[in-house]
C-alpha cells in the first residue's frame, strides 16, 4: 500500500467510527426522551400505550378523590377541551391543588386511565411549563370553536 492509500484508509476508518458513535449517541437520546402530551392528544390516541409520557394540563376543580386508608388519589387533568383521569399512589406535592397546572409522568393503561408515577405541580403564581400553557391555549381555542367548554368548570 502506498502512503496515500494508508492515509485514505485511516481517514475512512475514522469517519466510520465517528458515524457509528453518532448513531449510538442519538439512539441513546431518543430512548431517554419523554414526550409531552395534552389531554386532547391522549383522547385522540396520539399518546403511546406502552411508553412513559408526560401529561400536562389543569387539575379540574372537584375531581380530586382520595382512597380511604391508602395513598392513592384520582383526579382529572384537562386542557379545557378534553379530560383524562389520572391515578397516582404516593404523596402529592405541597403545591398541588385543584384548578392549578400540573404535569404527571406515567403510562396510559389499556382502559384509558393514566397511571402516574410522578406528579409535578407548578411552583409559583406566574410559572407554567410552556407545554402546558400551549396545550391550554389550544384547548381554549378548540372549546371556543365548538359548543363551549367540554365538561364543567375548571
Amino acid at each position: 500500500m502506498t502512503p496515500r492509500q494508508k492515509r485514505f484508509a485511516f481517514v475512512a476508518a475514522g469517519l466510520v467510527a465517528i458515524g457509528l458513535a453518532t448513531f449510538f449517541i442519538l439512539n441513546a437520546f431518543k430512548a431517554g426522551v419523554m414526550l409531552f402530551y395534552s389531554p386532547t392528544d391522549v383522547v385522540a390516541g396520539k399518546a403511546p400505550q406502552h411508553k412513559t409520557i408526560r401529561l400536562g394540563g389543569m387539575v379540574e376543580k372537584g375531581s380530586l378523590e382520595r382512597q380511604p386508608d391508602d395513598l392513592t388519589v384520582h383526579f382529572v387533568v384537562t386542557d379545557l377541551a378534553e379530560k383524562v383521569t389520572v391515578s397516582y399512589t404516593g404523596i402529592l406535592p405541597d403545591l398541588f391543588t385543584e384548578g392549578q397546572g400540573v404535569v404527571a409522568q406515567g403510562r396510559m393503561s389499556p382502559d384509558g386511565l393514566f397511571m402516574a408515577s410522578e406528579v409535578l405541580a407548578k411552583h409559583d403564581e406566574t410559572y407554567m411549563p410552556p407545554e402546558v400553557a400551549d396545550a391550554l391555549e389550544k384547548g381554549k381555542q378548540r372549546a371556543a370553536q365548538g359548543a363551549g367548554p367540554v365538561g364543567g368548570e375548571i
